[in-house]
């Protein structure tokens, strides 16, 4: 049966389930004082959370060993050794990494100066080791699931998750099992989780109800759930906001993120508050971007049939709907949403004007600034970044919807020169 296969516990061993409890080159300006080095940005070391998440009674001191040592390493510093002081870890966590993080920040050279903005930057998290920002949380997710003593990293997805989750679960010997929502998922993040070597169980359903479905299974010993309910998950997403503060030198006046589960728009406003409570200054108004067909916080309750381009966030119930409405509160910001037209322009753009390939979910950011911009709902006025969550080789379909391929020619230099002038 599937559920005696989801863990593979060895002897008479068994784990308590490492689940959530619930139920359903750009530095222009030199940084400030709260921002310091590689390990830290912060002067002064935020209070400990550990406290506030559960932690495991026990971890397999075998496995945590093999998983702090020289085989872990990776070239780049990961994000639980870079900021292992505001995370939720300690001495015994693994530093679980694949060089995650260290994204670059890129500064807009067409489209912001187009629409008046000039300081308009661009959070380019596609470039992460599995291609999107959920490597950021997984790897602590995965860290504490292996302190843990877990066997098995189990997930719902529509792409990112699963393919993050299978590569973090390839790098640490575990096994990883993915539920997807048949029809639901893009080609190359598929293909991500298989390459990987991961578990695919494909449901005649939505999103939503195969995250449900995972939830009831995460009850099992020896099974970690990695979504974005996780709350370890949360954590490590928020040292995307650490970085940004880091490369700008503060903290943006605005902030633009798309919006599907709404576990990023929290982490990142949690990260920027931990920044302004500690060291002070002011954190940025946050712009949650959702699809017109999948906009349950625009519209204010559950979409049934959540439809979009945006594979990424066809979401119609999101997990963090309370971290991301208390982001847009509290930051004094909005949640919008912009129709598939608009995304795939933006995506369009970002493609032919700044050089950045993405997926349609990370240029609907892009898609809600351009929108606001045009309404002269913008004002100048300090920084401006959009988050970029997703590579665009992971939805090769959307690259290529509305483009010919050119016709072949001879070779000869009169029909080269024949095509170029066409």
């Amino acid at each position: 049966m599937f559920d005696k296969s989801l863990s593979r516990n060895k002897g008479s061993r068994s784990f308590s389930a490492v689940g959530t409890g619930d139920s359903d080159d750009l530095q222009y300006d030199p940084p400030p004082a709260c921002i310091g080095n590689a390990i830290g940005i912060i002067d002064e070391p935020l209070r400990q959370r550990t406290a506030d998440v559960p932690q495991p009674k026990k971890a397999d001191a075998i496995r945590c060993a093999h998983f702090r040592n020289g085989s872990m390493a990776a070239m780049t510093a990961g994000i639980i050794e870079r900021y292992a002081a505001y995370l939720p870890v300690t001495a015994t966590t693994p530093r679980v990494t694949l060089g995650e993080g260290s994204t670059p920040l890129v500064r807009s050279s067409r489209i912001g100066p187009s629409i008046g903005i000039e300081q308009l930057y661009f959070k380019y998290e596609g470039l992460n080791p599995s291609g999107s920002f959920k490597d950021r949380g997984m790897a602590v997710a995965t860290a504490k699931a292996l302190e843990a003593g877990a066997q098995t990293l189990l997930c719902a997805s529509t792409g990112n998750t699963s393919a993050s989750a299978s590569a973090y679960a390839a790098r640490c010997g575990l096994r990883a099992v993915v539920v997807v929502p048949v029809g639901g998922i893009a080609a190359g993040k598929l293909a991500q989780a298989l390459a990987y070597g991961a578990t695919i169980v494909s449901v005649k359903s939505s999103f939503d109800a195969a995250l449900k479905l995972v939830r009831q299974l995460a009850d099992q010993p020896g099974v970690a759930l990695v979504n974005s309910v996780n709350p370890f998950r949360i954590e490590g997403q928020k040292t995307g906001a650490f970085e940004i503060v880091e490369q700008l030198g503060h903290a943006p006046a605005q902030l633009f993120i798309p919006v599907g589960n709404g576990g990023n728009i929290t982490a990142y406003w949690r990260g920027f508050g931990e920044i302004v409570m500690t060291a002070g200054g002011s954190a940025p108004r946050m712009h949650g971007a959702q699809a017109e067909g999948a906009a349950p916080l625009v519209r204010g309750r559950p979409v049934a049939r959540p439809r979009t381009v945006a594979s990424a966030i066809r979401i119609g119930n999101p997990a963090s709907w309370a971290g991301a409405i208390a982001a847009r509160d509290e930051s004094g910001g909005t949640i919008e949403s912009v129709s598939d037209a608009e995304i795939m322009a933006a995506h369009h753009r970002l493609a032919r004007e700044e050089g950045l390939l993405v997926e349609p979910a990370s240029a609907a950011s892009v898609a809600l600034l351009l929108r606001r911009t045009k309404a002269r709902q913008v004002t100048e006025g300090g920084a401006i970044v959009c988050v970029l969550t997703g590579h665009g080789l992971k939805d090769p379909q959307a690259l290529t919807r509305g483009l010919k391929m050119p016709r072949p020619v001879e070779p000869t230099l009169t029909a080269i020169r024949r095509a170029l002038h066409a």
